[in-house]
């Protein structure tokens, strides 16, 4: 079976987005139509859908990566911080955004907290694994590499 590893993140990324929109459990705050995504940025996002997509990356970085806490994913989205004539530094990201989107998934039953951090459940692993199988033969015709699965 295709996993989540088979196929590319960007594509992966944005069909999960899709399929988050239909779960009434992931819903954007009111304030998501404002907010930066970490003190590193000038202006909020411009994709009207950003909350669905950042929380398929989180969604699939937990997958990946798990068990994760909320330092280890500001510090994945965060990014340099332009302080002027000064050398830029690192920064991280918006840490309600990512606490929120742990929690609106944790709501809908795709993860689970731990002592360690964040692990996605049974029904998370099956959910997106399910989409990755579904993803099969696009991914094959973008790339060729993957058509032995």
């Amino acid at each position: 079976m295709t996993t989540v590893y088979d196929i590319p993140a960007d594509m992966f990324i944005r069909q999960v987005a899709e399929e988050l929109k239909k779960n009434s459990q992931i819903q954007p705050p009111d304030w998501a139509a404002f907010a930066k995504t970490g003190v590193h940025k000038e202006m909020p996002p411009e994709n009207d859908d950003w909350w669905y997509v950042r929380a398929a990356a989180v969604f699939r970085r937990i997958y990946t990566d798990g068990p994760v806490g909320t330092q280890r994913m500001r510090s994945a989205y965060g990014g340099k911080y332009d302080r002027g004539s000064s050398p830029s530094r690192f920064r991280r990201g918006s840490g309600s955004v990512v606490r929120k989107l742990f929690q609106q998934l944790e709501a809908a039953g795709y993860v689970s907290h731990g002592s360690e951090g964040r692990t996605v459940t049974a029904a998370g692993r099956s959910f997106l694994d399910n989409v990755a199988n579904s993803m099969k033969a696009q991914a094959a015709t973008v790339a060729p590499g993957l058509s032995k699965y």
